[in-house]
């Protein structure tokens, strides 16, 4: 399953919330985790405990039961994509060679531990890190092959 690879683990976001009880506030935390073997393998997790490390191993286990396949042409994506997850907006374009990474946030997280090493991404609307992650992996989902989109186009490769 693991393809060779060990899988990086990176806390995207960690949130405190307060339960008020009898005897004051009961205090409990979720940690966004984000893995990926920076070789077009990555996946997302959220763990929620009442302990800050107790979230984030949470985190970790369900990110790497999440991992999902990014088909990617060199070190770029394969084609330009855009994704909404509850008011987030994310645009994923490809770049040429020596672009570099240009994302903010969770997308670059996201996208580093992917192995993408040339893109231009954009988030829009909300900033919402759990959102802009989540709409990340959708618009990940939403890519093809070079191959699928070339013959969707009926064109051959070069």
């Amino acid at each position: 399953m693991n393809s060779g690879r060990e899988l990086e683990e990176t806390v995207v976001a960690v949130n405190r919330s307060s339960k008020v009880v009898k005897g004051g506030r009961n205090f409990s935390f979720s940690a966004l985790v984000v893995v990926g073997d920076r070789a077009g393998r990555v996946g997302m997790g959220y763990g929620k405990a009442n302990e800050v490390a107790e979230a984030i191993r949470k985190g970790g286990e369900q990110a790497r039961r999440n991992v999902i396949d990014i088909p990617m042409f060199g070190q770029t994506v394969t084609h330009l994509v855009e994704s909404n997850f509850n008011g987030a907006r994310v645009l994923i374009r490809p770049a040429s060679e020596g672009t570099g990474l240009i994302a903010g946030g969770g997308m670059r997280a996201v996208l580093d531990l992917a192995g993408v090493r040339d893109v231009l991404a954009k988030s829009l609307g909300s900033k919402n890190a759990v959102n802009v992650v989540k709409a990340t992996f959708d618009a990940l989902g939403k890519l093809r092959t070079r191959s699928e989109v070339l013959a969707k186009r009926d064109r051959k490769a070069l």
